[in-house]
């Protein structure tokens, strides 16, 4: 949904319904029918641009293969497995063991892998890691975040017109509960958001499941999310919260936050790693 938050599509969301709530304070119908316009133009500029802003926000360094020879030589690999493009290639100078793809679609994507995943995990559980973020980019799962984001935005502005026709349509709307149509103005987007992080966990998990398969194995990505998830607990990251559903394990994961179930961005490292063992299981019986 990632790159990393590449325009991560809670971001997007965010950005969207910030120009229609605006547009709609200041001039009622006409002013959320512009904001709606607004923020499309600036959702599809962030999904046209949004492997530039991820790689950016992550502090990260595009590497050749010369530079990186390991790294190069496992995405070639699997790209070439894959039928896939080669992507570009980053390392962000974090610590904290992790990933994430980003990218409008195969011919324009790039990979990114902290120095702290590269130092900590071996050459198959790395395998593991880029086999699940080149399954992002095979899936467009950018495409599908851009997507929910404008849905996200859709909600947004039939909540704005309801409380604003209602409040300014007459005296039948003068009478209405102005904490109701509040609520309900506030309740929208929140449903939209809680919506589109559903989405996300999903889309890990098709991306577990896909890597998997182009490896014919899901036991080095499942070491490999153990490490990491045990890791982030214990070596910060400092990435805003909008950019965290683009890492391939929630680099806030170390964070204790309220409701961090139901906002939760990713599926449980410990669900995950079953869901590989039971598809590597599932792999050898039909091989």
């Amino acid at each position: 949904m990632s790159r990393n938050m590449v325009k991560t599509f809670v971001l997007l969301a965010a950005l969207g319904g910030l120009f229609v709530l605006v547009g709609g304070l200041i001039a009622s119908r006409a002013g959320a029918l512009v904001g709606l316009a607004m923020g499309l133009l600036v959702v599809g500029g962030s999904y046209w641009f949004s492997a530039g802003l991820a790689v950016r926000a992550a502090r990260a360094r595009r590497v050749t293969a010369a530079e990186d020879p390991r790294l190069a030589a496992i995405v070639t690999g699997l790209t070439t497995r894959a039928g896939l493009p080669m992507p570009e290639l980053y390392v962000a100078p974090s610590n904290q063991p992790n990933a994430f793809a980003t990218g409008r679609n195969p011919r324009h994507a790039a990979v990114c892998v902290t120095k702290g995943a590269l130092d900590l995990l071996d050459d198959d559980e790395l395998r593991g890691v880029l086999a699940h973020e080149l399954s992002h980019v095979a899936n467009r799962d950018i495409l599908i975040a851009s997507i929910a984001a404008a849905i996200a935005m859709a909600l947004t502005l039939v909540a704005r017109m309801a409380m604003w026709g209602t409040l300014l349509g007459g005296g039948r709307g003068r009478r209405g509960n102005p904490i109701g149509l509040l609520a309900m103005a506030l309740l929208a987007p929140l449903a939209a958001l809680v919506v589109q992080m559903a989405i996300s966990r999903s889309r890990e998990l098709e991306a577990d499941r896909s890597g998997a398969d182009l490896l014919g194995t899901g036991e080095p990505l499942a070491r490999a999310l153990t490490k990491i998830d045990t890791t982030a607990r214990a070596v910060p990251m400092h990435v805003d919260p909008a950019h965290a559903t683009a890492y391939i394990v929630n680099p806030l994961t170390g964070r204790r936050v309220a409701f961090a179930q139901l906002f939760a961005t990713h599926p449980p490292t410990a669900e995950r790693v079953a869901r590989l063992h039971a598809e590597t299981d599932r792999l050898h019986q039909v091989s």
